[in-house]
């Protein structure tokens, strides 16, 4: 089952995601109740949380609901159904009390980087996070390169968890059961990004830079929806790709991370309390641009997929 938000009379709405249509709830909610005469009572919210496992309020009622859609050969959301092209979706979180992000998840990242990948006995993961009310940016909706160094914009296409329940001190074994879904991220960097040129360099200068490259408004497209913790039993065994203006440039698969998602879940838990509606986003394969010096340039669209998620498509624009 994969939901999504999108804006409908200028107001969010929550709807069931089919990659070209989406099936607004009340409208499945309505044609369930006149075809079976049963009513199914759906809390008024755009909240796509009450509605996902594993504490959704409402989940058991939508997957009910979701399950009749799809019985009915989804005859029905050719009927009811609203093209995903003549919508605005918006980002399935818009406010997630944090956004976590893991740089060097991926062996083959690191190394067409230039360092050497460990085991995953030998290190731990490397967290950080970005600021979620301005770096999030809806499905679809372009990014502007920053004015303030717009020459080394790359991309990362990632898979990121939706967090359904609080977690701290869990294991490994239990940490999936905190995940209400999953969805997709594009982890937009700065890779030049480098304030003040005529500054007295400090040790850690390479650092913040990298960093501070990670913040600039709009480096995080998410969407296009979010697929129920259910409905991927094992977020170990996905395909992701990505293209540039159709070229791939990415084309990788969950298996090969080195922290699997529980794995990460664990060590971010074990820090801090994570909540319902926070998203850590699980780091990127190879196949980035800055190895190859193949920047992000205005006009150009990036396509990001991941199997049973969906495309996540983000155009690139002027300062």
């Amino acid at each position: 089952m994969r939901l999504c938000r999108f804006e409908l009379e200028a107001r969010p709405a929550v709807g069931f995601y089919f990659d070209s249509q989406v099936v607004p709830l009340e409208s499945a909610r309505s044609a369930h109740a006149e075809s079976t005469g049963e009513s199914i009572t759906l809390p008024a919210t755009d909240n796509l949380l009450e509605f996902l496992p594993p504490n959704g309020s409402a989940a058991a009622s939508v997957k009910r609901l979701f399950d009749w859609l799809t019985a009915q050969g989804l005859k029905l959301a050719a009927v009811e159904s609203l093209e995903v092209t003549s919508l605005q979706l918006l980002v399935p979180v818009p406010r997630p009390n944090k956004l976590f992000l893991l740089a060097g998840n991926y062996a083959s990242h690191i190394e067409e980087g230039g360092q050497q990948a460990v085991e995953r006995v030998e290190t731990f993961p490397y967290v950080f996070m970005k600021p979620s009310t301005t770096t999030l940016r809806n499905p679809g909706a372009a990014v502007a390169l920053p004015s303030v160094s717009p020459d080394a914009i790359d991309y990362e296409l990632e898979l990121a968890v939706v967090i359904g329940r609080h977690a701290k001190g869990i294991s490994e074994a239990d940490a999936l059961d905190h995940v209400a879904g999953y969805t997709i991220i594009n982890d937009i960097s700065n890779r030049r990004f480098r304030p003040n040129p005529d500054r007295r360099e400090r040790p850690r200068d390479a650092f913040f830079d990298w960093l501070h490259g990670k913040w600039h408004d709009g480096f995080c497209p998410c969407g296009p929806c979010v697929t129920s913790s259910d409905t991927i039993a094992d977020p170990q065994t996905l395909a992701m790709q990505l293209t540039v203006n159709g070229d791939i440039r990415q084309d990788a698969s969950t298996a090969l991370q080195i922290f699997p998602v529980a794995a990460v879940i664990e060590f971010i838990a074990s820090l801090v309390t994570l909540e319902p509606g926070d998203i850590i986003s699980t780091g990127t394969p190879s196949g980035v641009g800055a190895p190859q010096g193949l920047f992000l340039q205005p006009g150009d669209r990036v396509t990001a997929s991941i199997a049973g998620i969906g495309i996540l498509e983000t155009p690139i624009v002027k300062p």
